[in-house]
């Protein structure tokens, strides 16, 4: 799981007919689910980017979560973040996760932040949108689950 972070002032989402979610200072979350995630993947992600401390303290320190600021969320489903573009001109979207799974891990996540006390506002899976952020800072994370396959390539620990 993967979700892309941003420290805002305030944020709108905008689907066709629909009223906008809107939120004030906090996190957009921009999430992208694998086809390998379970919940122990969708828990951790949740709890970091709840936890994560990148808001400032009295002293313009980035020592305050989400938590402690009584932020709030905005989280829009992404599953281009799983686009992989490493050949060819066209993305690979293969390792996003099937709609059905990936809807259900994004509404466990919006349930999961509910449940921590955390004012959450969603875009509509699968929709069209215009995302509006105010993006503070700027400050932009990406928080990724632990997994092996992340797509990145890891630094051989052998002599050459």
């Amino acid at each position: 799981m993967r979700a892309l972070i941003q420290r805002v002032s305030k944020a709108a989402v905008y689907v066709d007919n629909h009223p906008p979610a809107r939120i004030g200072q906090g996190l957009v979350i921009l999430l992208g689910v694998h086809q390998e995630d379970t919940l122990k993947d969708l828990n951790f992600v949740a709890e970091k980017c709840a936890h994560l401390r990148i808001f400032a303290d009295d002293q313009g320190k980035m020592n305050r979560s989400l938590l402690d600021i009584n932020g709030e969320a905005l989280v829009v489903s992404q599953f281009t973040l799983y686009g992989d573009t490493r050949k060819g001109r066209r993305p690979s979207f293969i390792s996003a996760a099937a709609p059905e799974k990936a809807d259900a891990l994004y509404e466990q996540f919006v349930a999961h932040f509910k449940n921590l006390g955390i004012e959450a506002q969603t875009g509509v899976f699968g929709a069209h949108m215009h995302v509006e952020i105010h993006n503070d800072g700027p400050v932009t994370l990406m928080v990724e689950n632990p997994r092996k396959d992340t797509g990145q390539r890891t630094q051989s620990t052998k002599p050459v």
